[in-house]
This record gives structure tokens, C-alpha cells and sequence, in this order.
């Protein structure tokens, strides 16, 4: 068991941003990356449709061998994930969620903004983070879920993308912002976008780095980490099939230069 793939699960092409931080963590792991690109996005699902969804693919990977998942999109973490865990108890799920704790000890009294799907900033465990924080610093919840497409269909470069995230950033008016939260995995892959919308001062926060970590501590714990050495595979699959298993290439690839 030790040595099956870790199964990495996202709505869409997103979680291939949180796949780079495992592949730098853990590069001797087999992965397996499915992205649910024919269903995206969840973001604007209802909570139902997201945990009905989830479980297909949950059961997808395990067919596959997975010996641990990580769920690397937020809206299926903050819809699904607890459900899951309790369907599989035995299994390590690691979730996202958006890294306002950083942000806000990083720039207390600060103006934070969470960027995120409407699912995400909706839901109850979103709420309770912030309450925790909002005392503080100003939080502003800004949902933005057309990035998602935009990302969807390799557009990262198109004026339209540019000019939705600037209005977006004009709707908040106000002071500058300190810092932006990026709480949705498809995010980073805009974040040259979002910086200049932004501004130069504002500092930008995801959860990619800690939940592989977070990962990683989970399979070490219940003994799940491969004993082989050197560089270990990657399978890319994708429900709307083999052009988005392209664009999965690209982004995980043509950002490691390979």
C-alpha cells in the first residue's frame, strides 16, 4: 500500500497549482491527477451536486490504488470533505482552505481580501475563520468565479481576464489592500493578473504549500510514504478529456520548465 499513488482531486485544471508544490515535496511519490474539467465549476453548484460529484471521483481513485487523497479545490473541501472522512476513515484526506490565518498575523489592522467561488465564502466553516480574524483586520470576501473559466479554457492571457479582475478589485473601492487571499486553486495561475489588479503592495497568500505539507505529515504518520528512490510518475486525467489533459501538461510542466 505504501507504495501506491497519492490521488490528487480538483474541479477543474486548479489543483494542478497544489500538484507542483507535492511534485517539489515529495517528488519520489506516483501521483494521480484527476481534474473534473466536464463538470466545472463547482463553485457555483449547490453543496448536494459538489458532494455527489466528489464521491464519484473519490471512488474513481480508489479504484486506482490510491493510497491517500488530497482534495485540491476549495469549494469540494468546504462541500465534501467532511462527509468523505467519515465514509473512509481509514483513508488520509487532506483539504484546502483558503490561508487567511498567515494573512491576517502577517498584516493585522490590514486590509485583506479573500478571493474565492461563491461555495467557498458561503459556506459556515469560511464564516467561523473569518469571525476568527475580523477583529483585527478589515477581511472582504470577493467572490470571483468566471477566473475558473477563464482558466478552463487556457485564456490566462486574454484582456478579458485582465479587465474581469480589475472590476472585480473597483467593486471593493477604499484604501489599498494589504493583502489577497487566493482561495481557490485556479487562482494562482492568475496571479501576475491579480497583483497589478491589486496593486505592488499588496502581499498574496495560498494554501498550496501548507496542505502538501500537511499531506505529507498524514502519510508519514499512518506510514504511507514510498520507500523508493528517485523521481516518480505522474498520470493527468481529465472527465472532459484528452485537450484538457493538454492544458493539465502545460501548467504543470511549462511552469517547471520542462
Amino acid at each position: 500500500m505504501h507504495n501506491g499513488p497519492v490521488g490528487v482531486f480538483d474541479s477543474g485544471l486548479g489543483g494542478i497549482s497544489v500538484l507542483r508544490c507535492l511534485l517539489e515535496i515529495m517528488p519520489e511519490e506516483n501521483y494521480i491527477f484527476f481534474g473534473d474539467s466536464a463538470n466545472a465549476p463547482y463553485g457555483t453548484r449547490s453543496d448536494e451536486d459538489v458532494c455527489n460529484l466528489s464521491e464519484q471521483v473519490f471512488d474513481r481513485l480508489l479504484d486506482m490504488g490510491a493510497k491517500a487523497i488530497l482534495i485540491a479545490c476549495n469549494t469540494a473541501t468546504s462541500a465534501a470533505a467532511k462527509k468523505l472522512r467519515l465514509q473512509y476513515p481509514r483513508l488520509p484526506i487532506v483539504g484546502m482552505e483558503p490561508a487567511l490565518k498567515p494573512a491576517a498575523e502577517n498584516h493585522k489592522g490590514g486590509r485583506i481580501v479573500v478571493m474565492a467561488t461563491p461555495v467557498t465564502l458561503r459556506r459556515q466553516k469560511f464564516a467561523r475563520l473569518m469571525a476568527q480574524y475580523a477583529e483585527d483586520s478589515d477581511i472582504i470576501s470577493l467572490p470571483c468565479p468566471d477566473i475558473v473559466s477563464y482558466i478552463e479554457q487556457g485564456r490566462l492571457q486574454d484582456p478579458e481576464l485582465e479587465q474581469y479582475v480589475r472590476d472585480r478589485f473597483a467593486s471593493i473601492g477604499g484604501s489599498p489592500v494589504d493583502a489577497v487571499v487566493l482561495g481557490c486553486t485556479h487562482f494562482p495561475f492568475a496571479a501576475d493578473i491579480i497583483q497589478k489588479a491589486a496593486g505592488p503592495q499588496a502581499v498574496l497568500y495560498d494554501g498550496n504549500l501548507g496542505t502538501s505539507r500537511e499531506l505529507r505529515r498524514r502519510m508519514d504518520r499512518c506510514g504511507l510514504l514510498t520507500d523508493r528512490t528517485g523521481k516518480g510518475t505522474v498520470t493527468l486525467l481529465n472527465s472532459a478529456g484528452e485537450e484538457q489533459v493538454r492544458r493539465s501538461e502545460r501548467l504543470l510542466y511549462g511552469a517547471q520548465n520542462h
